[in-house]
């Protein structure tokens, strides 16, 4: 029986020019989730990454604490959704991410903040009126997801690897979450927002349709260093 863990990628570079790329804090993240691979996954496993540079990197630095030789397939259908546009289609200042950045920097509970932010944001997204103003809506992204994992059983459930390793995102977690469990627009979302950085969500896959047996397993970074913990 194949185990699948959804992993969400090490943190970007949240109000930067360029947010696809990890932090210095996401790079130590991805080297804390490798070793902890190295003691959990007794055979290499099967790896899949979305094509961000924010997935790859996050793949290619915890491979090479623990399955250095594992070949890194890629598949689109495992990217997230333009978080920068939706952000800047609910207010348009937005569109230079640091103005959102240094809004959030001025708030004494920023996190709050940006929680507040992103509420509003998806709301907009994902309420029909608007579909047609976004180069993705919210129905194309989540059938892409939806697809993506659906395509991953059914290759599984031939090839039936012990283990599968999918290196994504937490919008793309959440929707793959909020199929299984049919959850609501914003139970799917509230779920995106507590994802942390490379944390784990699990799945078995039983015969070709995926069973959710956990959600969000970050432990190993807040047993080692909790200040590496973060959800941005």
């Amino acid at each position: 029986m194949t185990t699948i863990y959804l992993v969400r990628h090490g943190q970007a570079s949240f109000g930067k020019s360029n947010y696809d790329e990890l932090s210095q804090n996401g790079e130590a993240q991805a080297t804390l989730l490798g070793r902890y691979f190295k003691d959990i996954l007794k055979e290499q496993p099967y790896v899949v990454a979305g094509t961000m540079q924010r997935h790859l990197q996050t793949a290619q630095g915890a491979l090479k604490e623990s399955f250095p030789e594992t070949t890194i397939h890629t598949d689109a259908g495992w990217n997230e959704f333009n978080h920068q546009q939706v952000f800047a289609q609910y207010e348009p200042r937005f569109k230079q991410p640091e103005l959102l950045k240094a809004d959030v920097a001025k708030e004494a509970n920023p996190r709050a903040y940006l929680a507040k932010i992103f509420e509003g944001a998806i709301t907009r997204w994902t309420d029909g009126e608007f579909h047609h103003e976004y180069d993705e809506s919210w129905p194309d992204f989540k059938q892409r997801v939806e697809t993506a994992l659906q395509k991953l059983c059914d290759e599984l459930a031939q090839t039936k690897p012990r283990y599968a390793v999918v290196f994504t995102s937490g919008g793309v977690i959440s929707v793959a979450v909020g199929k299984i469990m049919e959850l609501s627009i914003n139970h799917t979302f509230a779920l995106n927002w507590a994802i942390a950085n490379t944390s784990l969500t699990t799945l078995r896959l039983v015969g070709n349709q995926p069973q959710l047996l956990s959600l969000n397993e970050h432990h190993f970074i807040k047993a080692v260093n909790p200040d590496l913990l973060t959800w941005i």
